[in-house]
C-alpha cells in the first residue's frame, strides 16, 4: 500500500559528474521497482518526472529523471563547442551513455529499490540513449520508447549509425519487453520511423498509437505505468 510519494531534487554522481536529478519514491513496505527516465532534445528532467514519473509513482513505481548533457540546468563549459564541433557532440553522446549506465547502477544500489525490477524509458532523443543503455546492461528488464524511432534518412545517416543505431539496439534486446508510444501526426520523429524500429525488434513488443504530434498525451504515461506493472508481475512470477 502506497502511503506517500517522496520527491527528491538533487544532484547525483554519475560517471564522475554531478548530474541534476529528480527522484520520485513511493513509500512502501517493501522495495519498489524503478524506472530511469531520459528526456528529449531541448527538454529537461522535470518534463518526464512531472508526467510519466507521476503516473509511475501513483502505481508504486519509483523513477529517477536526470538532465542529459547540454540540457536542463547543466552548466557545461563545452556547450558552445559541442554545438559547432562534431567531436564535441560525440563526447557528449558518450557522456550521456556513461551517465545513463551509472544511473542504472545507482538505482540498483538504492536501499528502497528492487534491483530485479528495473526499467528504462526514453522520450525522443532520450529513447536512443535508453535503447543503447538497455542493450549494454541486462539489469534493465524492459524498455519504453516514447516518441522515438529509427534515424531519419539523410546524407549523415550511415555515419550516425556507427555511433548510435536504434535498429541494431532494438534487435539486441534479447527478448526483453519493449513498449513504443507514438503520435500518428508526429513530424519530428515520423510514424514510419517508429514503425521501422518496431519491426526491427523481436517479441515481446507493443506499439501503441495516439492521435497527436510529438507531444504525447497524459494517457500515454498512464498506459506505460500499467504496462510496466504487468511486466514486473511477470518477473516476480518467474
Amino acid at each position: 500500500m502506497i502511503r506517500q510519494v517522496t520527491r527528491r531534487a538533487s544532484t547525483v554522481d554519475l560517471a564522475g559528474t554531478r548530474v541534476p536529478s529528480i527522484m520520485l519514491l513511493p513509500q512502501m513496505d517493501a522495495a519498489v521497482p524503478a524506472v530511469l527516465l531520459l528526456h528529449g532534445y531541448s527538454s529537461s528532467k522535470e518534463r518526464l518526472s512531472n508526467t510519466m514519473g507521476r503516473s509511475l509513482a501513483a502505481r508504486g513505481i519509483a523513477s529517477l529523471a536526470i538532465d542529459l548533457p547540454l540540457h536542463g540546468t547543466r552548466d557545461d563549459a563545452m556547450l558552445t563547442e559541442a554545438r559547432t564541433d562534431p567531436l564535441g557532440l560525440l563526447r557528449h553522446w558518450q557522456m550521456a551513455l556513461a551517465e545513463a549506465s551509472d544511473a542504472i547502477q545507482w538505482l540498483s544500489d538504492h536501499d528502497s529499490i528492487d534491483r530485479h525490477r528495473l526499467a528504462i524509458a526514453g522520450y525522443s532523443l532520450g529513447s536512443y540513449v535508453a535503447l543503447q543503455t538497455a542493450v549494454a546492461d541486462e539489469r534493465v528488464a524492459c524498455v519504453i520508447v516514447a516518441a522515438g524511432g529509427d534515424l531519419p534518412s539523410s546524407p549523415w545517416t550511415r555515419m550516425i549509425r556507427t555511433i548510435s543505431d536504434p535498429l541494431a539496439s532494438a534487435r539486441s534486446l534479447s527478448g526483453r519487453p519493449l513498449l513504443m508510444l507514438h503520435g500518428t501526426n508526429d513530424r519530428t520523429i515520423r510514424p514510419e520511423q517508429a514503425q521501422r524500429l518496431y519491426d526491427a525488434a523481436a517479441e515481446p513488443k507493443e506499439l501503441r498509437w495516439y492521435e497527436t504530434g510529438h507531444v504525447l498525451p497524459p494517457a500515454a504515461g498512464d498506459y506505460a505505468a500499467e504496462w510496466l506493472i504487468r511486466q514486473f508481475i511477470g518477473i516476480i512470477a518467474r
